[in-house]
């Protein structure tokens, strides 16, 4: 391929798609509602109350929306279109995406929340590395959701391994269908991953740590972002036509009825025992399977429509769905605290009731302290590093390449 093609490539990699920043947020406010739903034992309603719980599978959204847009480079890299994604790049923006509004959180929440107050040094330090999944007891009150952030950060790490790992399968001149392994490649990956819930009972770890919410046992999540990434990549970036089961997955995928039954069957079948019990219930090994698989199908079945089919999406793309979708990370990092102030604020106890009024509460307080994060922390950070790359970058096209194609990892994350 030509030089001159090399930027045009780049830009289809880092391709903006609005849709998915509206389903960001529908995704954080799914977070949001599961944890009133449960601090208001809404969760015990009949009927509801399972379908409520169930909206932690909201975190399989996320990572299934961080797999697709952080995978995207990879793959155009292993059809051959453009340079292999700069990790250093990469992990930079990855930092300046995560930590910095979630310091402040961390110091504000560790400092001045009443039932967090008084952390000792060991739960400091493990919250502000998001390392408290290996740390016994260290998460605290409003901060407990950030087991997840937890994982994603793993991810990070985890994903240039695995991109190096797979660019073994990518297009060769003596073989350019080599390439279509990879999916393959991927859901065997997954399908290994999901022993993790019997090698995660039999580890020596120490009280108060929970080994099946580290990333090994989450990767089927991500990789249903991945595998979708990795379906449109064949259409986009390949100059050879895709494999007969490829054009078929695509076309299922990219039709709304197919995957809106297959997220009610799935998302029916985690609301029922055969996923274990919502809210703090411990998990069998075989549940744990069964929730990350029905996980995995239910981000699958949200995601494919968006971006396998051109809409329209007026919803998701509403300015309204695209605000919040940049609150997003905002919502997800400031909600918990929020909603314990809430409680204390209005004279709300606890496991009281009163969902409706709490959650109303809640999701406007949070709304508004999440666009002022947005507006004075994580964009200013953005901007900076955006700057920074900008002054250091030399000119040419080999540089425009390499900063738009990376540029994907900012728009990506919680």
């Amino acid at each position: 391929m030509s030089a001159t093609r090399l930027p045009d490539v780049a830009h289809e990699v880092r391709r903006f798609f609005p849709q998915l920043e509206g389903m960001r947020a529908l995704a954080a406010i799914g977070v949001l509602t599961t944890h009133v739903a449960f601090q208001t034992r809404a969760v015990e309603l009949p009927v509801v109350g399972p379908v409520l719980g169930r909206l932690d599978l909201a975190v399989a959204l996320f990572f299934g929306l961080s797999g697709f847009l952080l995978w995207r480079p990879w793959v155009a890299a292993a059809h051959a279109r453009t340079p292999t994604p700069s990790v250093r790049r990469y992990l930079s923006h990855r930092i300046i995406r995560i930590w910095p509004a979630y310091v402040v959180v961390v110091a504000i929440v560790l400092t001045l929340l009443p039932d967090a107050k008084g952390a000792d040094l060991t739960v400091w330090l493990a919250n502000l590395t998001l390392t408290q999944v290996f740390v016994p007891l260290s998460l605290t009150a409003g901060l407990t959701q950030m087991w997840s952030l937890s994982v994603e950060v793993a991810f990070y790490a985890l994903l240039p391994l695995l991109g190096y790992g797979l660019l073994r399968l990518r297009v060769r001149a003596d073989d350019p269908h080599r390439v279509n392994l990879r999916i393959p490649a991927l859901l065997a990956v997954g399908a290994l991953s999901l022993g993790w819930a019997w090698i995660a009972v039999a580890l020596p770890v120490a009280d108060g740590v929970e080994p099946k919410n580290w990333v090994f046992g989450h990767l089927p999540w991500f990789l249903a972002g991945l595998v979708l990434a990795e379906l449109i990549g064949a259409i986009e970036f390949d100059d050879h036509r895709p494999p007969r089961w490829m054009r078929l997955l695509a076309g299922v995928s990219a039709r709304r009825v197919p995957m809106f039954a297959l997220l009610v069957v799935a998302y029916g079948l985690a609301c029922t025992p055969l996923a274990g019990p919502t809210g703090l219930g411990d998990l069998s090994a075989w549940q744990f399977v069964v929730k990350m698989v029905l996980g995995a199908l239910c981000g699958y079945a949200l995601l494919a429509p968006l971006v396998c089919s051109s809409g329209p999406f007026r919803l998701l793309t509403s300015r309204v769905m695209l605000a919040l979708g940049r609150w997003s990370y905002g919502i997800f990092i400031w909600h918990l605290a929020v909603l314990a102030v809430v409680f204390g604020l209005f004279g709300i106890a606890p496991f009281s009731g009163r969902f409706p009024l709490v959650w109303t509460i809640t999701v406007g307080l949070t709304i508004g302290v999440s666009a002022a994060s947005y507006a004075f922390v994580e964009e200013p950070a953005r901007r900076w590093l955006r700057n920074r790359e900008r002054s250091a970058a030399p000119r040419g096209v080999s540089a425009t390449v390499s900063q738009t194609v990376d540029a994907t990892a900012i728009s990506a994350g919680n």
